[in-house]
C-alpha cells in the first residue's frame, strides 16, 4: 500500500495532462479507423435486418398459397358432392309417388345447383388471389436473392476493411487502456464524459492563438499563463474541454510519431 501511495504521489498535474493529453490521440486514431469503415457496419445490419424481413415475407406467401390451394380443392371436393346428390335426387325423383315429393326434390336439386355455381365462383377468386400471390412470391424471392448478393458485398468490403485495421485498432486499445491506468478513475470518467458530449470526440485540445482548440473561443492572458504552468487541470469555461499548452501538445505529438 505505501508503495503504491508513493507513486501515486510522484504523479505530477503535468504528467497526468501528457497522459490524458496521449488518450486523446490515441482514441482519435480508433475514431479515424472507424471514419475508415464509415457506414459499411450500420448499412449491413440494415442488410440483414431487410433479408430477415424479406424471409417472413417469403414464408408467409408460401403459407397463404398453401391456404388457397386447400381452398381450391375443398371447393372441388363440394362440388363434387353436389353432383352426386343432384344425380341421387333426379333419380329419386322417377320414383315418387306425388306432386309434392317431386317438387321437394326438384328444390334440392336446384339449391345443388346453385352451390356448384357459387363454388365454382369461388374458385375463380381462389385463383385469381392465387395467380397474384404466386407473382408477389416470386418478386419478394428476386428481391431476397438481390439483396442476399448486395450484402455479401458489403459484407467483403467491410471485412476488407476490419482485416486492415483491426490489428492496429487493437494495439490503439491496448495503448489507452495502458494510459488509462496512470490516470486517476474520476479524471479518466471526467474525459470520457467530454469526450461523449464533444464535437469529434474531442476532449483534451490545445490552445492555439489565444483560443481555445475546441470551440475557438478567447482565452484569457492569465488563464493561458496557468495552463502553460501545469500545475492544475484547466478546462475551458465555454466547452468545457481539458486545455493543454500547444508546446506540451507538440512535444506529445511527436513522441506519438
Amino acid at each position: 500500500m505505501a508503495t503504491a501511495s508513493k507513486q501515486e504521489k510522484e504523479i505530477t498535474v503535468e504528467d497526468k495532462l501528457k497522459a490524458i493529453y496521449d488518450l486523446q490521440k490515441v482514441n482519435s486514431k480508433i475514431d479515424e479507423i472507424k471514419t475508415l469503415r464509415g457506414d459499411l457496419p450500420l448499412e449491413v445490419q440494415d442488410m440483414e435486418d431487410e433479408i430477415v424481413g424479406l424471409t417472413t415475407r417469403l414464408e408467409n406467401y408460401e403459407n397463404e398459397i398453401d391456404e388457397y390451394q386447400t381452398m381450391i380443392t375443398g371447393k372441388k371436393v363440394e362440388i363434387e358432392e353436389s353432383k352426386m346428390k343432384i344425380e341421387r335426387y333426379q333419380e329419386q325423383q322417377n320414383n315418387v309417388r306425388n306432386n309434392r315429393e317431386y317438387d321437394n326434390l326438384s328444390k334440392e336439386i336446384e339449391f345443388q345447383t346453385l352451390e356448384i355455381e357459387l363454388s365454382e365462383k369461388r374458385i375463380k377468386e381462389y385463383k385469381a388471389a392465387l395467380e397474384t400471390k404466386k407473382e408477389e412470391k416470386a418478386q419478394t424471392a428476386q428481391s431476397l436473392e438481390e439483396r442476399k448478393l448486395d450484402l455479401n458485398e458489403k459484407k467483403g468490403e467491410l471485412d476488407e476493411i476490419v482485416t486492415e485495421t483491426k490489428q492496429e485498432e487493437e494495439k490503439l486499445r491496448e495503448r489507452a487502456k495502458k494510459i488509462e491506468g496512470m490516470i486517476e478513475a474520476r479524471l479518466v470518467t471526467a474525459f470520457k464524459r467530454i469526450r461523449k458530449n464533444a464535437r469529434n470526440g474531442l476532449a483534451v485540445v490545445a490552445v492555439q492563438r489565444d483560443a481555445c482548440g475546441g470551440c475557438f473561443n478567447k482565452i484569457p492572458a492569465q488563464r493561458q499563463l496557468d495552463i502553460r504552468s501545469r500545475k492544475k487541470i484547466i478546462v475551458c469555461e465555454y466547452c468545457g474541454r481539458i486545455l493543454v499548452d500547444l508546446e506540451l501538445a507538440n512535444e506529445r505529438d511527436e513522441k506519438m510519431k
